[in-house]
């Protein structure tokens, strides 16, 4: 099986070696070629990854027909682009090549209307971001993501998850589990499994009350709840909520409900295109001129000229 890595400028090394390394590994296991990888990128030649290490890339001119086609990119994939790779994909599609994205790849298809009708997955980082240009996409919060002629994966580590079930799906469960060990990495995590920890292991949250508060927070950044509603839905009263937030945070509930709503607004400052204004709205924000200058606040510097910086 031929599979072409399609690399991109700031790809992530350890996304790339993920998926390469079990391939490589398979070979070597099974005392034979069971997988080819070969590396691409818009002009060939030495492609680089964020941390400086990089392959000797072919031209995409030169793809031919793999079996599997993967972009792996990493740094602002929102931003990214480039007619080249575009075309090559578009081609690639032509000759009913599976095509997938590791990490930011998966919206780069997704930005040149190649996963529409497929389910598919990208790393959290760009999930909302994606997902408020083109909300129509089938976007899962998963690790992995196989849909027919689609493989998408969420980047690091859960490309070896993403792998180690396409080489379980070649060459049976038993082999890829082999694969797995070599790497120990005993368990190969399902498709579902979220990327991101839940709210209590992410902020180390001990107390029921104050975990359900956050969780409910980052799940309506957009459409603030109130104290009151946030208290009720938490199950506590509104005092020892307060009381929580400040031992926990230093802060009050809603200045932490505020920073979180002003972390996801300077996210899709910083990945999208999309107006000031429609950013403010998506943070529940009332107008532009407010959201400026909490941003400001947070920030020490305006949203437009934070943007620019970026």
């Amino acid at each position: 099986m031929t599979i072409a890595f399609l690399l991109t400028p700031d790809y992530a090394l350890m996304s790339l070696a993920a998926a390469v390394e079990p391939l490589r590994a398979a070979n070597h296991l099974a005392g034979r070629n069971l997988y080819r990888c070969l590396f691409y990128s818009a002009a060939g030649g030495f492609m680089p990854s964020t941390s400086g290490g990089g392959f000797e890339t072919h031209p995409l001119a030169e793809v031919g027909t793999p079996d599997l086609a993967l972009v792996v990119a990493g740094g602002n994939p929102m931003l990214y682009e480039d007619p080249t790779l575009i075309r090559a994909l578009r081609g690639l599609v032509q000759r009913s090549v599976r095509l997938g994205g590791i990490s930011g790849g998966s919206a780069i298809l997704a930005k040149a209307g190649l996963m529409e009708g497929r389910r598919f997955t990208v790393h959290w980082a760009h999930i909302d971001a994606l997902a408020d240009t083109a909300p129509d996409l089938l976007i899962e919060r998963a690790l992995y993501v196989v849909d027919r002629d689609r493989y998408t994966c969420a980047g690091g580590v859960a490309a070896m998850d993403m792998m180690g079930a396409l080489i379980a799906r070649e060459h049976g469960a038993a082999f890829a589990r082999k694969v797995s060990e070599w790497f120990i990495h005993p368990r190969l995590r399902p498709a579902e499994e979220p990327q991101q920890s839940g709210a209590g292991q992410r902020f180390n949250l001990h107390h029921p009350v104050l975990e359900a508060a956050v969780e409910l927070m980052t799940s309506h950044l957009g459409d603030p709840l109130s104290p009151d509603q946030l208290s009720t839905l938490a199950g506590g009263s509104a005092r020892q909520l307060q009381r929580l937030f400040a031992a926990q945070f230093g802060m009050s509930m809603m200045a932490f409900y505020r920073d979180l709503r002003l972390a996801k607004a300077d996210e899709l400052l910083q990945q999208t295109s999309l107006p000031v204004l429609e950013i403010a709205l998506m943070t529940g924000f009332a107008s532009a001129a407010h959201f400026t200058r909490c941003f400001t606040a947070k920030f020490g510097t305006p949203p437009a000229r934070r943007r620019r910086a970026a």
